[in-house]
């Protein structure tokens, strides 16, 4: 997504959290969503980055959430791409449907297995092979630590909500399904799987432009 978002015109800033990707060598039993929430708002605060359009992707809506309510006077607006939007005291363990499992990995317990990709349904052979090369574990406690709101986030007055429709349902179904409805929300859909950027990265493009 970086060349097309650049290719728009946009400077597009896309942070490790620590213990994941190049920062996978950092991980451990004592990261959780608060040092992915830190993570960001350090980048805005040393970047000085104001005017935010704030994207999160997946997990990456706890992040954001959490970093929204303690910096919305640097959000301009907040989008939620296929992303979980918990309210306060939500943790994303707390907000899985019962039938989705998760997995601690053998002998290092504090570590969550990524899903394999056929839990996000027909996914193409790209996506697939890029989840066999890049797919990580990640410290359980991102996963179980609920995020903590004080207001902030509500002082935000664009959001937007991308959702991912094939198959649907999917575990992402609810927040549109509530979202679409509410005053200060904007929806669109999107006819692929979880793995947007892959699946539909021209459509996408398009969808974040009009809704920037």
């Amino acid at each position: 997504m970086r060349p097309l978002m650049a290719a728009s015109g946009h400077a597009f800033v896309a942070p490790t959290y620590t213990g994941l990707g190049e920062r996978a060598h950092l991980a451990s039993p004592a990261i959780d969503l608060e040092t992915h929430v830190g993570d960001l708002l350090g980048v805005l605060h040393y970047e000085n980055l104001r005017d935010v359009v704030l994207l999160a992707h997946s997990y990456g809506g706890m992040v954001a959430t959490g970093v929204a309510d303690r910096a919305p006077a640097r959000i301009a607006q907040l989008i939620y791409l296929d992303a979980f939007v918990p309210e306060d005291g939500q943790s994303l363990f707390g907000m899985l449907p019962p039938d989705r499992p998760h997995a601690s990995t053998p002998g290092e317990e504090w570590l969550t297995a990524p899903l394999p990709a056929e839990a996000f349904g027909k996914v193409s052979q790209q996506v697939y092979d890029f989840m066999g090369r890049k797919g990580i574990s990640q410290p359980t406690a991102c996963f179980s630590q609920s995020v903590k709101l004080s207001g902030g986030i509500d002082r935000i007055g664009r959001k937007t909500y991308i959702y991912c429709n094939d198959p649907e349902p999917t575990t992402f179904t609810p927040f549109y399904e509530k979202l679409k409805s509410r005053s200060g929300w904007t929806v669109g859909t999107l006819p692929c799987t979880h793995f947007v950027q892959m699946d539909m990265p021209n459509e996408l493009t398009a969808l974040l432009q009009a809704a920037a």
